[in-house]
């Protein structure tokens, strides 16, 4: 028996007898404290084996936009749990594959019609990578196989979509010399910058195969915000550069910063596409790579080895297919969109009083993302344990708190999360 179990007899059998044998994510597994064990989920609450209930403020890494167990999801999903569970994308469709691959490309802007289906926002990053080297080696252009990405930038945890993000800074530093050589810029803040940007683009165009960002909002390297008109100006300098546009938004599609995607605010259409999270409003693992006309029309050919060589065994899973489906139903019968803007405000409102804290950098809010940067944060997990105790889920990372609420959460329920972090942060500068 571990040292683990020892300590809390409490617990429940099934989490005593297997946490020896799971490996948790972003986790020191020799010091790192007990995870929570959820039991249930209601609305905005995770339910804890202890009776608890706590306030998620962070929709589970984002995923559960409309909230846990939402009667509509559990409908759909039960519907076609009971007609098919799953079958392959190789030389079959079905109905909830077809519908999702138009009503996204009915959604997105511009003419992003040809969805590829995966199961992961990581892997939808490599399926993207991957479109665009081989959109130029399809054309009889050679050597176009490297990435622009940025400061700051976080695309996912496999190889690929590591090399592409903030690998000297971040999380996967570690990964250096693993990992494929690209080019990471600071993202453009002035004229001057986006100048510089223009140049590079142009003299290593030869080299180049794409630039990808995530638009508005970098999630998981820092929670940083830009304007709408840097997303613009670096969409115009590929489109000058001749260089594929890739816009991961994994993160920030389906309504978390405002608008259905976050490439309307700056009335940009990229190449690709990256989306995940959210599709399914996180019941099911599901990822979509969804790629312009121009992008498709250069694997379609009689050769067959110019087809797209790429085939996730789970791609397009009915059950995830119901599932994203069900959540575009809310979004077209309920006014989510506008809950957001509501939260927005709310979010504003109520953490302004933050600005002014000992040991706070900056305050930031954009849809339904509200962040406060720390000049540091010596213990994060120590912090998220003081969260529990204020009954609420927020989990620091780096020098942010930041909260990412489902959009069913109530004014009430936000009052709770800032109340929690006020109780947490006058303790915090306190010690």
């Amino acid at each position: 028996m571990s040292q683990n179990k020892d300590r809390r007899p409490d617990l429940p059998d099934w989490y005593r007898e297997g946490y020896d044998n799971i490996w948790l994510p972003y986790t020191q597994m020799q010091t790192a404290g007990d995870a929570l064990p959820v039991t249930g989920t209601d609305g905005v609450y995770l339910e804890l084996a202890d009776g608890r209930k706590i306030l998620d403020g962070i929709a589970s890494w984002w995923t559960a936009c409309h909230g846990y167990n939402h009667p509509k999801m559990k409908d759909k999903m039960k519907a076609q749990i009971d007609r098919m569970s799953h079958v392959m994308l190789g030389g079959l469709v079905h109905e909830g594959a077809l519908d999702l691959a138009r009503r996204l490309s009915g959604l997105l802007p511009g003419d992003l019609n040809h969805v590829f289906f995966s199961e992961s926002g990581s892997v939808s990053v490599e399926i993207a990578l991957k479109m665009a080297v081989q959109f130029w080696l399809n054309q009889g252009v050679e050597g176009r196989a490297r990435f622009v990405g940025f400061k700051a930038g976080y695309h996912g945890d496999t190889s690929a979509a590591m090399s592409v993000g903030d690998s000297d800074d971040g999380m996967h530093k570690a990964f250096g010399g693993y990992l494929q050589q690209q080019y990471i810029r600071p993202l453009p803040e002035t004229a001057e910058d986006m100048e510089k940007l223009e140049r590079f683009l142009t003299e290593n165009r030869d080299s180049i195969a794409g630039v990808i960002m995530e638009p508005l909002v970098q999630g998981a390297g820092g929670m940083k915000f830009h304007e709408a008109g840097i997303l613009k100006g670096i969409a115009g300098a590929c489109k000058q550069a001749d260089v594929l546009f890739i816009l991961d938004e994994i993160f920030t599609g389906f309504g978390r910063t405002g608008s259905m995607f976050a490439c309307e605010q700056a009335d940009v259409v990229p190449d690709i596409i990256c989306l995940g999270k959210a599709l399914t409003a996180g019941t099911v693992a599901m990822a979509a790579t969804v790629a312009t006309d121009r992008v498709y029309n250069a694997f379609l050919s009689d050769d067959p080895d110019k087809a797209f060589m790429h085939g996730p065994t789970y791609m397009a899973n009915p059950l995830a297919c119901a599932a994203a489906n069900a959540s575009l139903d809310i979004f077209d019968e309920e006014p989510v969109l506008e809950r957001v803007k509501q939260i927005e405000g709310h979010l504003t409102q109520s953490f302004a009083q933050f600005r002014d804290r000992p040991g706070v950098v900056d305050v930031r809010v954009k849809g339904a993302i509200a962040v406060i940067q720390m000049e540091k944060i010596d213990d994060p997990a120590n912090l998220r344990e003081e969260f529990v105790k204020e009954g609420v889920w927020i989990r620091p990372f780096g020098d942010v708190i930041y909260v990412t609420p489902p959009f069913n959460i109530e004014s009430r329920e936000i009052s709770a999360l800032t109340d929690a972090i006020d109780n947490v942060l006058n303790r915090y500068s306190q010690k």
